[in-house]
């Protein structure tokens, strides 16, 4: 992870409060590095491949790539005296404790680059006539571009990007202007700074932002790109990194519940406000409310509050955490008010729940053509959370209370939605795939050794046996990868979903650092190193690691434009199969009825205008990435952009009209059902919604009045083309299974 990359927007938590003696020291993190290189070196799955002494010059190509992801700052005399000064030097630096004066010395001249082409890019905005009448391009990525030769040819490159930066935004103007006056509405961007001024602001919160760091921030950049180069998930996380990690997992944080967004002028927008939170429930925050102070422990001196002008937002957020029932004290711009005028709001900090991110169900009753109604049931997990240290939040404990919830409304088919969903805890999977099959292998797990072990799921009996459907896409990974391998292993469920999951088929452990340090060493805040330690194999051998999880039925997705999975990162390890699980015995697979259910969805994609729409895309996407080049003339993209609006505007157009009627039809077809945790908590049953009215939020957003543009029609009953095609799938699965119960065609699973 590039922990340079700019974002835009974070959630305002905070995690357990440090002691003031333990802040004040700090762990020496040339000792850190050294003890990181030999964890390494004693505890990745991968040590035996290279020496660790063969990686120097792939520590510093990583650290490089992180810095400056598109060659646009360094230039090739700064990478030759990288290499020359360090290169190959690293892995011995590391271990004689003297890493951090490469550390330092590179993000040090990265600094000076960025301060000179932050100046020049000003200077252009401000005296440059860009001339956009000429036949001139940009490369779309520089990501295997050569380094620039020199200081003339890197200010030329990046002459380039303030051009094609300053283009687009004067076209998104133009095309927002346009919207706004086809739909007969106010210009949203008509206060707006001008695009100059605009990009001046950008780039200057970009140098704070690269200029605001400590030696901990220096630290964890380089440490994380030296783990990196052992494989993608092998990581670095600073104490405050692995705090906000594990909050993650819980999906529960302790803050004031509030979104908040960088803006360009340096101040920190409050874009959403999570209902029931701290400050909903104080009241006086507002949304649009704009940040520019923060005083941490509310003393109320004016000296301790923090004036957070370009401040990055992580560290704003460290400044606004703190423990449960303290109170910070906010310094805003009220939203509406005169300019210059600030108030002081005082929140006491509390208990946030992420509910977004909570599993949660629906049922949805279908009329099929046969005139017989279906209870298709219907769970989604955002992610295999859990509270590591605690122990008081499980999904395997909230998917099997809603399984059990679908079980009494006698469902004749269940989705399991994966999509988006990027893993998490090995336990929960290795559980929740016992809710759907007997006992069996779930994954088996190879360390350096190079032995293995086969985790079994716990029930002996499933609590749910029916149709069932998983449903993945390219974002599915690691733990969603190893539930929806055994099962596919099984032949107990149909996949559908992207051509492919994600491929991540690796098993990460977090080791504390400061554990491995001498007894005398300052080991406070030495951070984690999160090491691969084994790779995951489904029942049958095969890794996940690249290839992930090929569905049974593939649908048209965008991402098969995009270089998007395993297979795309750098220092990906390998696929590779052993021997199938130790009495494995999957279910028959002639159960699954795969080859009929193909036939039926094959003839209904073909069809659709969605799914056709896709592939459109998908084709033009793959052009443009091939071509990897954008165009600086004005004329030419202002071309392309009608085009694309004219297309979009008779989808719309064609969209409208099917819609409608496809809505209709879902209306005398469907009835849907919603089911949340807090519903079963509160013991409330399933409750019949409206899919065209909005979804219950758990926040309340700022109003964008520019996506409010965006006129592009709702999905039908809110059932995305995949969803759809997925539950029409399962429907299939429903009646081609009764049929061929009734007619005795089920294969017998002999010894299951």
């Amino acid at each position: 992870m590039n922990r340079l990359r700019f974002r835009s927007a974070a959630l305002a938590v905070a995690l357990s409060a440090c002691t003031l003696a333990a802040c004040a020291q700090q762990a020496d993190f040339n000792q850190v590095g050294r003890e990181m290189a030999i964890m390494l070196q004693n505890s990745h799955f991968d040590r035996s491949s290279r020496s660790f002494k063969e990686l120097g010059d792939d520590f510093l190509k990583t650290y490089l790539r992180d810095l400056d992801y598109g060659r646009v700052y360094f230039t090739q005399a700064d990478v030759t005296r990288f290499e020359e000064t360090y290169g190959d030097k690293l892995s011995e630096m590391l271990l004689q404790q003297d890493s951090m004066t490469a550390a330092t010395d590179i993000y040090g001249t990265f600094v000076k680059r960025v301060e000179a082409r932050v100046a020049e890019a000003k200077r252009m905005l401000k005296e440059d006539e860009f001339d956009f009448s000429k036949n001139d391009s940009v490369m779309r990525s520089r990501k295997e571009a050569p380094w620039p030769k020199d200081e003339a040819e890197a200010t030329e490159i990046w002459r380039r990007q303030i051009k094609e930066a300053l283009l687009s935004e004067r076209l998104r103007r133009e095309m927002v202007a346009k919207l706004a006056e086809d739909q007969g509405k106010e210009n949203p961007l008509a206060e707006e700074r001008e695009p100059r001024e605009r990009l001046e602001l950008r780039y200057e919160r970009f140098l704070h932002s690269v200029k605001d760091v400590d030696d901990d921030d220096i630290a964890a950049y380089f440490l994380s790109a030296v783990a990196q180069t052992f494989d993608p998930h092998t990581d670095y996380m600073s104490y405050k990194e692995m705090e906000r990690f594990k909050d993650g997992m819980r999906n529960q944080l302790v803050g004031i519940g509030a979104l908040l967004q960088a803006e360009e002028d340096g101040a920190t927008k409050i874009m959403g406000i999570v209902v029931g939170g701290p400050a909903d429930r104080a009241g006086q925050l507002k949304l649009n409310d704009r940040v520019v102070g923060v005083d941490s422990l509310n003393t109320g001196n004016p000296e301790d509050m923090v004036d957070i002008m370009f401040m990055k937002i992580d560290k704003v957020v460290d400044l606004i955490r703190g423990a449960e029932g303290t109170e910070v004290r906010l310094k805003v711009e009220p939203a509406g008010a005169p300019p210059g005028e600030t108030a002081l709001i005082v929140i006491k900090r509390g208990k946030v729940e992420l509910k977004d991110a909570q599993t949660s169900a629906e049922v949805i009753e279908y009329k099929g053509s046969d005139g017989e109604t279906q209870k298709l049931g219907v769970i989604t997990l955002p992610s295999f959370y859990a509270d590591f240290d605690a122990g008081e939040t499980r999904c395997s404990v909230d998917v099997e209370l809603m399984l059990m919830r679908l079980k009494e409304e006698q469902i004749d088919g269940l989705v399991f939605d994966l999509r988006n969903n990027g893993g998490g805890a090995l336990e929960e999977v290795r559980r929740m795939t016992g809710f759907f099959t007997r006992r069996l292998p779930v994954v088996q797990v190879k360390n350096t050794l190079g032995q293995i072990q086969v985790k079994e799921s716990d029930n002996r009996r499933p609590i749910y046996d029916g149709p069932l459907l998983i449903l993945t896409d390219k974002s599915s990974a690691s733990a969603t990868e190893i539930l929806a391998g055994a099962l596919q292993d099984d032949n107990r469920a149909v996949i559908i979903g992207d051509s492919s999951t994600f491929g991540k088929g690796t098993v990460q452990q977090p080791m504390d650092i400061g554990r491995q340090m001498p007894f005398f060493a300052d080991r406070n805040k030495a951070g984690t190193l999160k090491v691969t330690i084994q790779k995951f194999y489904r029942p049958s051998g095969s890794s996940t690691q690249n290839k992930g999880v090929v569905p049974d039925i593939i649908l048209p997705s965008l991402t098969d434009a995009l270089e998007v999975g395993e297979g795309y990162l750098d220092h990906a390890l390998d696929h590779d199969i052993i021997r199938p699980a130790p009495g494995f015995e999957p279910l028959s697979k002639a159960n699954l009825f795969i080859p009929r259910l193909k036939e039926l969805s094959n003839a209904r994609v073909t069809k659709s205008k969605d799914f056709a729409y896709v592939i459109e895309d998908v084709t033009k996407a793959r052009a443009r990435l091939r071509e990897n080049k954008v165009s600086l003339n004005i004329e030419e993209r202002r071309e392309e952009l009608a085009e694309a609006d004219a297309t979009q505007n008779a989808r719309n157009l064609e969209r409208r009209e099917r819609y409608a009627k496809m809505s209709k039809s879902d209306s005398g077809k469907m009835k849907f059902f919603k089911l949340t945790l807090d519903d079963l908590e509160e013991g409330k049953g399933l409750r019949e919604v409206d899919p065209t009215l909005d979804a219950e939020d758990y926040m309340r957003r700022a109003e964008d009045k520019t996506a409010e543009l965006d006129d592009t029609p709702e999905w039908p009953s809110k059932l995305d083309p995949t969803k759809r095609e997925a539950l029409y799938v399962l429907s299939d699965l429903v009646d081609i299974t009764r049929n061929a119960k009734m007619a005795g065609l089920l294969k017998k699973n002999e010894g299951r």
